[in-house]
């Protein structure tokens, strides 16, 4: 869950301890099996003897799919759900009948169908939030350019849904699909109220506060693909569903980005993960794919900051992968701090850097869905505007919200402004590419002093930046080329302060400094997963200090001061939690 409740609450508490509950199984041994690899909850379940029926995601090798779907139909159990995208598909079965699957040679591997949650539930005003991003009142950015704010840009919100409002009309809202009906083409509507809620901070009008709370791109068109129930909660196989409808409608429907702002806990290596490789797919497809890196940053028992946090998808190497920082309800930039639930990388299983970056996420005010649950059982969180006052008597059309969720959703709607702005400076010429716009947002971010790339990333989200950088390239350039078209400076003024971007990526585990980004490199182009290959840069190095006389280099292993995180357990503090060593 990528939102934040109190955790007084009892549902708080219940996600609490779900995290606890993943996190702990993760250091179960691996199950002594040939044949297809189990993931740790499956490998628990086998050791624990329970017999009960379970829901899992099925990976077959390649070209093997449509055999072991007859297999397993034949022998009496229903197929639920079909995902070419990832050789897989998703099914219910007894302990005995998954002990069969595991040793069967035509599958790859075997993943819990897990449940997914929201990563953003607890004011910052909008115009604090859009002045500090760089981003002027009904669109365009503080220095140059025309007004882009994602006009013709459609972002596909992977989410609970969207309810139409005064914010939200339903003339944005373009398609509309339930995929916890199977994917059926209905109405917009949201009975959770997470989606509308990241569908506000994406591109929100504005329209019910005097544009006081206008979203990121309040000129994009949203695409609402409904995998979460009215209790927030969804299959993962249902999210790889709309993920993968997604794609193959990507051109009927405009998508451009996809917003994740959902996640579960990482149970096994990204390779095998069918969330991680269904976020591949699209990324690899031209959508620009931004998730939540999860709200797992803080040990719930003693309030202590730790590393290894990360949620799956955040996981995915070519996804941007967004951390939460609270700005404080102020324009100027040198109060900002990651919030502590916010997740720090290393990702588990790999030991990848993430997040990617880190946006505005905490207390943030967007729309509303008045007919949702969490719009009923959290009436402390209801926004009333009124004549320019958050007082008075009428039905609130807003709501506070903060985590993960939220910094992700203000991301994807700060991608859809700068694939405006590089439209309109490349009319008819190739698309931004997925990996492109990725590493502009790295580019261009914000660094926050004192905060390690495992906390931020390269830095906090900057739009007025990453906007004059997209409209300043050229797309159509020959691979190799300088494709920047005019000299950009590397700094913006926010609140009166010149700051400079951080001219750095982290391209996997390599910190990669310079004007990379000047160029057309073939790393930018659409297919190329981001990190799988070795581009240029020197190897992430952790420890006291970074720099090629460290005693400790990235590897199985990673050392921070005198915090040890070793292979898949979770660091709080100077203490290893979850491991044996």
């Amino acid at each position: 869950m990528t939102g934040r409740i109190n955790r007084r609450r009892t549902r708080g508490r219940l996600v609490w301890l779900s995290a606890l509950i993943a996190f702990a199984v993760m250091a179960v041994p691996a199950n002594a099996q040939q044949g297809a690899t189990l993931d740790t909850v499956l490998q628990a379940r086998a050791e624990s003897g329970d017999t009960s029926p379970v829901r899992v995601i099925i990976r077959t090798k390649t070209g093997k799919r449509n055999a072991v779907s007859q297999r397993v139909e034949g022998a009496g159990t229903p197929v639920l759900g079909q995902h070419a995208s990832i050789d897989g598909l998703s099914v219910t079965v007894t302990q005995a009948e998954l002990d069969a699957l595991a040793v069967d040679p035509d599958i790859e591997s075997l993943s819990i169908d897990a449940l997914v949650f929201p990563t953003g539930i607890d004011a910052t005003s909008g115009e604090v939030l859009r002045d500090t991003l760089g981003l002027l009142p009904d669109g365009g950015v503080t220095s140059g350019g025309s007004p882009w704010a994602g006009a013709g840009v459609g972002i596909a919100i992977v989410d609970s849904g969207i309810e139409p409002s005064t914010d939200l009309a339903t003339s944005r809202i373009s398609a509309f699909f339930d995929f916890t009906q199977g994917g059926e083409a209905t109405a917009p509507y949201d009975d959770f109220g997470h989606g509308s809620h990241v569908a506000g901070l994406i591109g929100g009008s504005g329209d019910a506060s005097e544009n006081f709370y206008e979203g990121a791109a309040s000129a994009a068109h949203f695409i609402g693909l409904k995998v979460l129930d009215r209790n927030g909660a969804g299959y993962t196989s249902d999210v790889v569903a709309a993920i993968e409808f997604a794609v193959e409608y990507k051109d009927a429907l405009g998508i451009d980005v996809m917003n994740l702002s959902l996640g579960h806990p990482i149970f096994e290596p990204s390779v095998t993960d069918p969330l991680v490789q269904a976020v591949e797919y699209a990324v690899a497809n031209g959508i620009v794919v931004v998730v939540s890196a999860g709200n797992y940053g803080q040990d719930p028992d003693t309030g202590e900051t730790g590393y290894g946090g990360i949620a799956s998808p955040g996981n995915a190497s070519s996804a941007i992968t967004v951390g939460a920082v609270d700005i404080r309800n102020t324009v100027t930039r040198s109060d900002d701090g990651v919030t502590d639930y916010s997740s720090r990388g290393p990702t588990l299983f790999d030991a990848r850097a993430k997040p990617d970056i880190v946006a505005p996420g905490h207390r943030l005010v967007a729309a509303a869905a008045r007919d949702s649950s969490l719009y009923t059982d959290y009436p402390e969180l209801q926004i009333v505007w009124t004549n320019g006052a958050s007082t008075g008597n009428q039905p609130a059309q807003y709501y506070r919200l903060s985590g993960t969720s939220m910094s992700t959703a203000v991301t994807s709607g700060v991608v859809a402004v700068l694939i405006e702005a590089s439209r309109e400076a490349n009319p008819g010429g190739p698309a931004l590419t997925p990996n492109a716009a990725k590493a502009i947002l790295q580019f261009t971010a914000l660094p926050i002093d004192g905060l390690d790339e495992l906390t931020q990333g390269t830095g906090s989200l900057n739009a007025v930046g990453a906007a004059r950088l997209a409209s300043s390239l050229d797309t159509s350039t020959e691979l190799d080329d300088w494709w920047l078209t005019s000299a950009e400076s590397p700094t913006d003024i926010i609140a009166t302060a010149s700051l400079t971007w951080s001219q750095r990526l982290v391209w996997g585990n390599r910190l990669v400094w310079g004007n990379t980004v000047y160029f057309n490199d073939a790393a930018w182009a659409q297919g190329v997963v981001w990190g799988d290959r070795l581009v240029w840069g020197n190897r992430l190095v952790w420890g006291n200090h970074q720099g090629a006389n460290s005693d400790f280099v990235w590897g199985n292993r990673l050392v921070w001061g005198n915090r040890l995180v070793w292979g898949n357990r979770l660091v709080w503090g100077n203490r290893l939690v979850w491991g044996n060593r």
